[in-house]
């Protein structure tokens, strides 16, 4: 089951540790943060698929048809995808704990994921773009959150960060955010923010 799905490189970690999913931003593949990934938690089993939606040759994990404009239709296949997708690698590895780490396109699939199934047991969403109210309600209580964003960033507006966060912290989860003063790049504060969050795990 495991072999259908994404092109994606994987890592097997120790049985009963974590798995922790890595997911790129748009025009990215599955070696974006595959590396940083097992430095974070070097115990942990890595799954880093690539997005199966060409983008002018760029890869992404849903259909868009303009900046912050979705295909929703599209964003639902995908949504279903990768939950069925990440569950067969969880139940395989024997995870202990569901975790995700995402950026720009990346972040975004994996927010819907944790918005409409709640799989994820912690996510981090980097720089994510929630461009529509969710409508899913169900209680994310238990769930840990951490949203990095940029406060000039163009491609995601400060406003609908916090209106992701606020909608997840409505739901029970646990969000912290963390900004910084640039856009739409990784900062070095985001990565020592990433480390930390992760740490517990």
């Amino acid at each position: 089951m495991t072999e259908i799905g994404y092109v994606h490189r994987l890592h097997a970690g120790a049985p009963s540790r974590p798995i922790l999913i890595v997911l790129h931003g748009t025009g990215g593949d599955e070696n974006q943060f595959f590396d940083f990934a097992r430095q974070l938690l070097p115990e942990a089993t890595v799954l880093a698929p690539r997005g199966d939606v060409s983008e002018h040759g760029a890869a992404r994990f849903f259909r868009r048809s303009g900046e912050g404009v979705y295909d929703m239709a599209d964003l639902s296949r995908a949504t279903e995808k990768m939950a069925t997708y990440v569950k067969a690698f969880a139940e395989e590895y024997r995870a202990s704990r569901i975790l995700g780490l995402g950026f720009s396109n990346g972040a975004n699939i994996l927010a819907n994921v944790v918005i409409e199934k709640g799989i994820f047991d912690a996510a981090v969403l980097m720089h994510p773009l929630i461009p529509f109210q969710p409508e899913t309600q169900s209680t994310l209580v238990g769930r840990k959150v951490l949203v990095t964003a940029g406060q000039r960033d163009p491609i995601a507006p400060t406003g609908m960060t916090e209106a992701l966060s606020a909608h997840l912290t409505g739901r029970g989860a646990e969000v912290r955010t963390v900004w910084h003063p640039g856009g739409h790049e990784i900062a070095p504060l985001e990565i020592n923010a990433v480390r930390e969050f992760l740490g517990d795990y």
